[in-house]
């Protein structure tokens, strides 16, 4: 969160200030210093858990477009193969049907 710019900060009189400062807990020290800490410690596992997971799924997104687009690659190659197959195929069933023909006409003769 950015900080507030200087025109909307509070102003804090000289009492507040000073509590601000040296903040006078009720609770004694060494229950804060365990409080603090367990709540330190919270933030940085739930900070360290964000970041792992950012990379996890970071990671996951670019194997998953790598991926993608190997198969886009591979199907427009498939789809290549299949056109130049479907000519060959054609020219060869016109060969077929030229030979039928030729040979008709010579058994005719």
């Amino acid at each position: 969160m950015a900080p507030l710019p200087k025109e909307n900060r509070k102003r804090l009189s000289d009492d507040e200030l000073e509590t601000a400062k040296g903040k006078n807990y009720k609770s004694p020290q060494r229950k804060l210093i365990l409080f603090f800490e367990k709540s330190r410690n919270q933030w940085k596992a739930k900070c360290f858990k964000a970041k792992a997971t950012s990379k996890i799924l970071t990671n996951r997104v670019r194997f998953l477009e790598r991926s993608r687009d190997h198969w886009k690659r591979k199907v427009k190659e498939l789809e290549r193969q299949l056109i130049l197959m479907k000519v060959k195929e054609r020219a060869m069933e016109e060969d077929i049907a030229t030979l039928k023909k030729s040979t008709l006409r010579q058994s005719e003769m």
